[in-house]
């Protein structure tokens, strides 16, 4: 299995994968917020900014994933924003899990003065929920719950594929086997 990740780490089509699941979970929160009108917390914000992150990592990697350099950079950002969105789920998590008014989150998104995400891309990383209500469930799991999961997920992947960087490939010799 270790073998087939390193392969796969060198083709664009694993790369093109992982940006493809991101885009389609990000349409999905575009779809709770603007369609269901859910309305997202801060933290909510900053999650899809790690999960942006992710698909930046997929857009390095799509680069010359051939490229030692250029593979390692993606697998560093992935497993970065990977690290950052597990933190930031679990505290949303434990917010909803253990409501106290002495454990909330920020009232507004904190960007850097050179990135505020806010103001150019409203409709994306404005936020203006709290993050202690429980808007939305599925098998009795909560939003946070499941990016909790989908994070944990892609942390064992990009663990997987770190260790598989360092497994030499197999060498496949054909035969003729007459049988």
């Amino acid at each position: 299995m270790l073998c087939y990740l390193n392969s796969c780490s060198k083709g664009r089509g694993a790369w093109f994968l992982l940006a493809l699941i991101v885009i389609v979970l990000e349409l999905i929160a575009l779809y709770f917020q603007h369609v269901m009108l859910l309305r997202p917390c801060v933290l909510c914000i900053y999650e899809r900014c790690a999960l942006f992150g992710i698909l930046g990592a997929a857009l390095i990697g799509m680069l010359a994933p051939s490229s030692t350099l250029i593979r390692f950079l993606a697998i560093i950002v992935w497993l970065y924003s990977t690290i950052e969105g597990l933190l930031l789920t679990w505290k949303h998590t434990m917010i909803q899990l253990y409501p106290s008014p002495a454990y909330t989150c920020d009232i507004f998104v904190n960007f850097p003065t050179w990135l505020p995400l806010d103001k150019w891309l409203p409709a994306l990383f404005v936020a203006n929920g709290d993050c202690s209500e429980k808007q939305w469930s599925f098998l009795s799991l909560e939003m946070p719950q499941w990016l909790l999961i989908i994070f944990a997920i892609n942390l064992v992947i990009v663990a997987l594929v770190i260790i598989a960087q360092f497994v030499k490939p197999k060498r496949r010799f054909f035969y003729n086997n007459p049988l």
